[in-house]
């Protein structure tokens, strides 16, 4: 891309304001934060989603995976690989379509992800037990606010 495209689409681009810049900064600090809560360090961000998704939606073929994810085929096709290898998945056969096959999480998968979700929502309870009763209000309201950015 050019440098006066790149320009140009900067331009077009609309202009934070302080409450937009300081919206995605809390984001992703505290989303950096709670993904240090890991029990589990040695699967990547990639990896621990597919997992999350599996556990959300249950059974899945590849293909459905990896549009959950919103990524290619072959890349899923490698995470598949590495959580198979991890034994975080396993492969069965589709009910219906003998070509296909369906990813179920296994039982140690199921154990990590609850262990990793009891651990983090611990950290964060600690932090939000200790704010006062109207900060806890408002990340509350804040919090509904912020599902419903999410879901646009």
């Amino acid at each position: 891309m050019s440098l006066a495209k790149v320009m140009s689409y900067a331009n077009d681009m609309p202009q934070l304001t302080a409450l937009e810049s300081e919206l995605r900064t809390a984001v992703l600090r505290l989303a950096r934060r709670l993904r240090q809560e890991r029990s589990d360090a040695t699967l990547t961000q990639t990896q621990i989603s597919a997992l999350i998704s599996l556990a959300r939606h249950g059974s899945l073929t590849p293909a459905e995976l990896a549009d959950h994810e919103r990524v290619q085929r072959p890349s899923m096709t490698r995470v598949v690989a590495a959580l198979e290898e991890a034994g975080m998945v396993q492969r069965r056969p589709h009910p219906s379509d003998g070509r296909q096959v369906l990813l179920t999480l296994t039982d140690r998968a199921e154990s990590m992800l609850t262990e990793d979700r009891q651990r983090r929502d611990a950290w964060l309870a600690e932090r939000v037990d200790a704010l006062p009763a109207a900060d806890r209000a408002t990340l509350h309201d804040a919090a509904q606010i912020m599902l419903g950015l999410a879901s646009s």
